[in-house]
């Protein structure tokens, strides 16, 4: 998800900062945005060990720090399934971003299939509640070409993060904020 990525990077709920170790060295800079008290201090920690400079700062998805055009990159990694508003956090995405700028997305999405798509539905106000604010039922791709942007890459897959749990839906692709 992170290859290729060049120049200032904004990563937006950048949580336990376990994505840190993985920036490529042409990264100059990661600012890295999490509204957790809790993951941020374990962030801060990871910002320290990685081998391209990261700052991490307070601050959540619909106010990104930065000024218009600043960030030649975007990251979203398991974090537009529990913002509130998907379309205000990439309408923030493509103002921080300069023209021609790219999103990296890794997302857990609602199922094309459809009795898993209809069980996520139903599930989703009681797994928002524990989850941390977690829709597993969102159509993530379609909100992020919705929200102008030119989607480059899409795989979708099947994950579970353990083999007691089921595999669910996930999207990891790059999109271009486009040019005036």
């Amino acid at each position: 998800m992170l290859g290729g990525l060049t120049g200032r990077v904004l990563e937006v709920g950048a949580g336990q900062g376990r994505n840190f170790p993985h920036y490529p060295d042409t990264v100059t800079e990661v600012v890295a945005v999490e509204p957790d008290d809790t993951l941020r201090a374990a962030a801060e920690r990871a910002a320290a060990q990685a081998r391209v400079p990261v700052t991490v700062r307070a601050g959540h998805a619909g106010e990104l720090p930065g000024e218009d055009g600043e960030f030649d990159a975007v990251v979203f990694s398991l974090v537009l399934c529990s913002v509130d508003d998907q379309a205000a956090a990439l309408a923030e995405a493509a103002r921080v971003l300069r023209p021609g700028g790219r999103v990296r997305f890794y997302e857990h999405v609602r199922s094309r299939h459809r009795v898993a798509g209809l069980l996520e539905d139903a599930i989703t106000p009681l797994w928002r509640r524990i989850g941390g604010g977690c829709h597993p039922n969102r159509d993530t791709e379609a909100v992020i070409r919705a929200a102008g942007f030119t989607i480059e890459h899409v795989d979708r897959f099947g994950f579970a993060f353990s083999p007691l749990v089921p595999r669910t839906a996930h999207i990891i692709g790059t999109a271009t904020r486009p040019r005036p």
